[in-house]
Protein backbone atom coordinates (compact mmCIF):
# COMPACT_ATOMS: atom_id res chain seq x y z
CA UNK A 1 0.00 0.00 0.00
CA UNK A 2 1.12 3.57 -0.58
CA UNK A 3 -1.07 4.73 2.46
CA UNK A 4 -2.37 3.46 5.53
CA UNK A 5 -5.06 5.94 7.09
CA UNK A 6 -5.93 5.30 10.92
CA UNK A 7 -8.73 8.12 12.12
CA UNK A 8 -9.24 8.26 16.10
CA UNK A 9 -8.13 3.97 16.59
CA UNK A 10 -5.18 4.01 18.14
CA UNK A 11 -6.26 4.96 21.50
CA UNK A 12 -8.34 1.93 20.76
CA UNK A 13 -5.54 -0.69 20.45
CA UNK A 14 -4.64 -2.74 23.44
CA UNK A 15 -1.06 -3.12 21.56
CA UNK A 16 -0.14 0.02 19.70
CA UNK A 17 3.54 -1.40 18.57
CA UNK A 18 1.91 -4.53 16.72
CA UNK A 19 -0.92 -2.52 14.96
CA UNK A 20 1.63 -0.11 14.21
CA UNK A 21 3.93 -2.98 13.05
CA UNK A 22 1.32 -4.25 10.84
CA UNK A 23 0.76 -1.11 9.51
CA UNK A 24 4.71 -0.99 8.49
CA UNK A 25 4.41 -4.31 6.86
CA UNK A 26 1.41 -3.21 4.88
CA UNK A 27 3.69 -0.20 3.55
CA UNK A 28 5.94 0.10 0.13
CA UNK A 29 9.18 1.82 1.39
CA UNK A 30 8.44 5.26 1.62
CA UNK A 31 4.92 4.19 2.18
CA UNK A 32 2.71 6.80 4.41
CA UNK A 33 1.07 6.47 7.29
CA UNK A 34 -1.74 8.98 8.23
CA UNK A 35 -2.92 8.87 12.17
CA UNK A 36 -5.27 10.73 14.31
CA UNK A 37 -5.76 10.52 17.38
CA UNK A 38 -7.41 12.34 20.41
CA UNK A 39 -5.89 14.16 22.94
CA UNK A 40 -8.24 16.31 25.07
CA UNK A 41 -11.05 13.85 24.74
CA UNK A 42 -13.22 12.19 26.61
CA UNK A 43 -12.76 8.69 27.83
CA UNK A 44 -15.05 6.64 25.52
CA UNK A 45 -15.82 3.01 24.33
CA UNK A 46 -15.42 2.21 27.83
CA UNK A 47 -13.64 -0.26 28.42
CA UNK A 48 -11.45 0.04 25.27
CA UNK A 49 -10.17 3.65 25.34
CA UNK A 50 -6.71 3.20 26.67
CA UNK A 51 -3.97 6.01 25.26
CA UNK A 52 -3.80 9.21 25.20
CA UNK A 53 -0.76 10.07 23.51
CA UNK A 54 1.65 13.30 24.09
CA UNK A 55 3.26 14.92 20.86
CA UNK A 56 6.77 13.58 22.04
CA UNK A 57 5.20 9.90 23.08
CA UNK A 58 3.66 9.61 19.47
CA UNK A 59 7.01 10.55 18.00
CA UNK A 60 8.70 8.30 20.00
CA UNK A 61 6.02 5.29 19.68
CA UNK A 62 6.37 5.60 15.51
CA UNK A 63 10.15 6.15 15.31
CA UNK A 64 10.37 3.03 17.74
CA UNK A 65 7.88 1.24 15.14
CA UNK A 66 10.17 2.02 12.29
CA UNK A 67 8.78 5.20 10.69
CA UNK A 68 10.24 8.71 10.01
CA UNK A 69 9.87 11.79 8.29
CA UNK A 70 7.46 12.40 11.38
CA UNK A 71 5.13 15.85 10.92
CA UNK A 72 2.62 16.37 14.11
CA UNK A 73 -0.12 18.69 13.34
CA UNK A 74 -2.07 20.16 16.61
CA UNK A 75 -5.65 20.43 15.70
CA UNK A 76 -7.51 22.96 17.61
CA UNK A 77 -6.42 24.65 21.42
CA UNK A 78 -7.20 25.66 24.25
CA UNK A 79 -10.32 27.58 23.04
CA UNK A 80 -11.04 24.50 21.02
CA UNK A 81 -11.24 22.34 24.02
CA UNK A 82 -12.28 24.96 26.51
CA UNK A 83 -15.82 24.98 23.66
CA UNK A 84 -16.42 21.47 23.29
CA UNK A 85 -16.06 20.47 27.01
CA UNK A 86 -18.62 23.10 28.24
CA UNK A 87 -20.75 21.79 24.86
CA UNK A 88 -20.60 17.89 26.37
CA UNK A 89 -21.56 19.45 29.52
CA UNK A 90 -24.79 21.11 27.47
CA UNK A 91 -25.28 17.94 25.91
CA UNK A 92 -25.30 16.03 28.86
CA UNK A 93 -28.41 18.26 30.17
CA UNK A 94 -30.35 17.47 26.95
CA UNK A 95 -29.36 13.67 26.59
CA UNK A 96 -27.71 12.25 30.01
CA UNK A 97 -29.27 9.99 31.98
CA UNK A 98 -30.65 10.76 35.25
CA UNK A 99 -32.18 9.31 38.25
CA UNK A 100 -35.72 10.73 39.16
CA UNK A 101 -38.55 12.03 36.76
CA UNK A 102 -37.74 15.37 38.80
CA UNK A 103 -34.38 15.71 37.94
CA UNK A 104 -34.60 14.64 34.36
CA UNK A 105 -37.07 17.26 33.31
CA UNK A 106 -34.76 20.15 35.12
CA UNK A 107 -31.98 19.15 33.35
CA UNK A 108 -34.21 18.89 29.75
CA UNK A 109 -35.31 22.53 30.67
CA UNK A 110 -32.20 23.71 31.49
CA UNK A 111 -30.74 22.18 28.51
CA UNK A 112 -32.77 23.60 26.31
CA UNK A 113 -32.27 27.26 27.99
CA UNK A 114 -28.56 26.87 27.37
CA UNK A 115 -29.22 25.94 23.47
CA UNK A 116 -28.07 29.35 21.90
CA UNK A 117 -25.50 28.96 24.45
CA UNK A 118 -24.49 25.98 22.62
CA UNK A 119 -24.64 27.34 18.83
CA UNK A 120 -22.32 29.78 19.81
CA UNK A 121 -19.72 27.38 21.23
CA UNK A 122 -19.93 25.36 18.40
CA UNK A 123 -19.34 28.28 15.98
CA UNK A 124 -16.40 29.47 18.71
CA UNK A 125 -14.90 26.11 18.30
CA UNK A 126 -15.34 25.20 14.80
CA UNK A 127 -13.43 28.81 14.21
CA UNK A 128 -10.99 28.28 16.24
CA UNK A 129 -10.05 25.24 14.35
CA UNK A 130 -8.14 27.42 11.38
CA UNK A 131 -6.05 28.92 14.15
CA UNK A 132 -3.01 27.50 14.84
CA UNK A 133 -2.87 24.63 16.77
CA UNK A 134 -1.78 24.91 20.95
CA UNK A 135 -0.37 22.39 23.50
CA UNK A 136 -3.68 21.43 24.48
CA UNK A 137 -5.44 20.79 22.23
CA UNK A 138 -8.28 18.24 21.04
CA UNK A 139 -5.87 15.88 19.42
CA UNK A 140 -3.25 15.77 15.99
CA UNK A 141 -2.84 14.57 13.39
CA UNK A 142 0.43 12.95 12.52
CA UNK A 143 1.71 12.05 9.19
CA UNK A 144 5.15 9.70 8.46
CA UNK A 145 6.99 7.45 6.46
CA UNK A 146 8.19 3.80 6.68
CA UNK A 147 11.91 4.09 7.72
CA UNK A 148 15.00 3.22 5.95
CA UNK A 149 14.19 0.25 3.84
Amino acid sequence: MDIVLSTETLEHVSHPDRFLAEAKRCLKSKGALVLTIPFSARWHYIPHDYWRFTPSGIRQTLTESGFGELVVYARGNEITVGCYKVMALILALLFGEFQTVLTKAFARILGVVMLPVLMILALIGQLSLRSRGGNDCLGYTIVGRVSGD
